[in-house]
């Protein structure tokens, strides 16, 4: 430990274990972008709340930017350390503190994988229902971060409607007791709330409570086969209007064609030019009639032309296989990854538009489509073709990328749904954020961050 500087951090914090090598550097130092060299100076692995606290302290009095660090696995560099800042990955704080009955919370720290608090929840009879195919590897304190949504927004919401309560660590190393699990609040201004979508830009989440609920009904899972992409809606308002939905996610069958590429199993003998996977209560016979009379009134429409529904737990596993495993049968082709909303109502329209600009833009190269269409999210992947370098291929994706922001603004949409601005989009928030908002943005950023020293450029330029 040859940087005077980690040396005083070992001084203040004797405890506080430091990872300095190389290719924990490498790995700490960046996310799911890939697109940044990762320089971090050290990663701090605190397991305290007063770790954290004496690990902001020493940043203060040293001048070092701070990164704070879940599993990583973002998609727009809000991770990335690339100019000697040090991570601190809470991924030592991951358990349950406590559970109350009564309340029906849970106290979690920061590094908990989402899995995990899916689990301890089990064990008490409830769910915490924000739920996504990155379970297994991203932690609270990061789906916090980034306000993380999912394939069940549709019924439970966005992460901040499960959040009562946060303790945060400020960039002088003060902790902050946010909200305390109360329902009721109207005490000033709600800082929680404020934490939340962040981005570890405004101080360290390192505790949280959350909401949790009673499971679901039963519930089956239907594959449909679609003719076109602009028949989506009405096959999204026929199935709205008859089931309770859990979810209703669309893709492509080129990132259908990824997936079986990756291991899973064909669902139809034919390939169809788009899917819906949907999620529904099915707990008597009446919706499981429900469910067969929306089927036949699309097909008798020419809306569907297949489909398949789960007749077990392992069949529907499978469908969601189909779409939940997408992102990483993409990941080997380096895709570039745009992540948007406009109001469902606003979609049919918006679609069209988007269609005609990347048929234009990207002529040559391979676009993956899949989304959350019941609460107006798309992701849009579009994959680097072998011939091309990556910075040629940024630097196109990205002049395409100025353009559907300015499609985004004419329907008052969002650049980022639920993966947050971080480095990668910073440049297009003012399409989504009015100026007089991002000067109130930037003000609140000097209040709770005076020397900007955590989570540096992302969000926005100082």
């Amino acid at each position: 430990m040859t940087d005077s500087r980690l040396a005083s951090l070992h001084q203040a914090c004797p405890d506080l274990r430091l990872k300095t090598d190389p290719a924990d550097l490498e790995h700490y130092g960046r996310d799911w972008t890939r697109r940044w060299t990762p320089a971090p100076l050290a990663v701090a692995l605190p397991s305290t709340v007063e770790q954290v606290q004496a690990v902001m302290r020493w940043s203060a009095e040293h001048a070092v930017a701070v990164v704070p660090s879940g599993g990583r696995t973002g998609l727009s560099g809000g991770a990335v350390a690339a100019n000697g800042e040090l991570v601190l990955s809470l991924e030592r704080m991951n358990k349950a503190v406590a559970y109350d009955a009564v309340d029906r919370t849970m106290v979690v720290q920061a590094g908990m994988p989402l899995e995990a608090l899916h689990n301890a929840a089990r064990e008490h009879g409830l769910i915490y229902p924000v739920d996504f195919a990155a379970r297994g590897s991203c932690t609270i304190g990061g789906n916090i971060a980034t306000n993380a949504g999912g394939i069940r927004v549709i019924r439970y919401g966005n992460t901040r409607e499960w959040v009562a309560g946060l303790k945060v660590v400020t960039a002088s190393g003060e902790l902050l007791e946010l909200n305390k699990g109360l329902i009721k609040n109207s005490s000033g201004y709600d800082f929680r709330q404020l934490m939340i979508g962040s981005e570890g830009t405004l101080g360290v989440v390192v505790e949280a409570t959350v909401r949790l609920t009673d499971p679901p009904p039963a519930s089956n899972v239907m594959l449909l086969a679609l003719p076109s992409f602009e028949v989506l809606m009405q096959v999204f308002a026929a199935f709205r209007a008859r089931l309770q939905l859990q979810a209703f996610e669309f893709f492509t069958e080129r990132a259908l064609a990824h997936v079986l590429a990756h291991g899973a199993q064909p669902p139809f003998e034919q390939v169809h030019p788009y899917y819906v996977v949907t999620e529904f209560a099915a707990g008597d016979e009446a919706q499981e009639a429900a469910a067969m009379a929306a089927f036949e009134d699309c097909m008798t429409h020419g809306w569907v032309v297949d489909g398949v529904i789960s007749a077990s737990d392992a069949q529907a596993a499978q469908l969601w296989r189909l779409r939940e495993g997408i992102t990483e049968a993409l990941a080997p082709h380096t895709p570039y990854k745009n992540d948007v909303s406009v109001r469902i109502s606003a979609m049919p329209a918006f679609l069209e538009r988007t269609q005609s600009l990347l048929r234009q833009a990207y002529p040559h190269f391979e676009v993956v489509w899949f989304g959350h269409i019941g609460d107006g999210n798309l992701h849009i992947n579009i994959l680097k073709p072998a011939d091309t370098t990556s910075a040629e291929f940024v630097s196109q994706c990205e002049q395409v990328t100025r353009l559907l922001a300015q499609v985004l603004a004419e329907f008052d949409g969002s650049i980022s749904a639920e993966h947050g601005i971080g480095l990668v989009k910073k440049g297009y928030l003012d399409s989504t954020r009015g100026a007089a908002e991002i000067a109130l943005m930037k003000a609140v950023k000097q209040a709770f961050d005076p020397d900007g020293r955590l989570n540096p450029d992302k969000l926005f330029d100082p």
